[in-house]
């Protein structure tokens, strides 16, 4: 009679010990998250540690993160896209406007993202 483990596919390895072991592995998801991923590995490692250690546990950390990277992402080109008079006229005419401009609204963006997405 097979185990539930043998029927679902799971395999075992005999031990040293005369022992059978099952052979487990995570699946896990490749990283690509940057900024914002690793700002939300951080945060609930400090803060939320049941939501950190469920994560980890199921095998979602990775795809948790890669998914709260790329809507931060969005997020940002959308609130810099929305902000109206910032346009190739006034880079050609005042740079440094532009610039702070540019900042202001990066950094505007940024904060929704990060109230949003990596600090609730």
């Amino acid at each position: 009679m097979k185990s539930l483990f043998e029927e679902l596919g799971g395999t075992y390895t005999l031990g040293a010990d005369g022992m059978y072991y099952p052979n487990l592995s995570l699946p896990e998801e490749e990283p690509h998250y940057g900024k914002y991923g690793r700002m939300c590995l951080h945060y609930p490692k400090e803060n939320r540690k049941v939501l950190y250690n469920t994560l980890v546990l199921e095998g979602k950390l990775v795809a948790h993160l890669n998914e709260i990277d790329d809507t931060a992402h969005r997020r940002m080109e959308r609130q810099m896209q929305e902000r109206q008079g910032i346009n190739e006229e006034l880079k050609a005419r005042d740079q440094m406007a532009w610039v702070g401009a540019m900042n202001n609204i990066r950094n505007a963006a940024e904060e929704i993202a990060l109230s949003e997405l990596i600090y609730c």
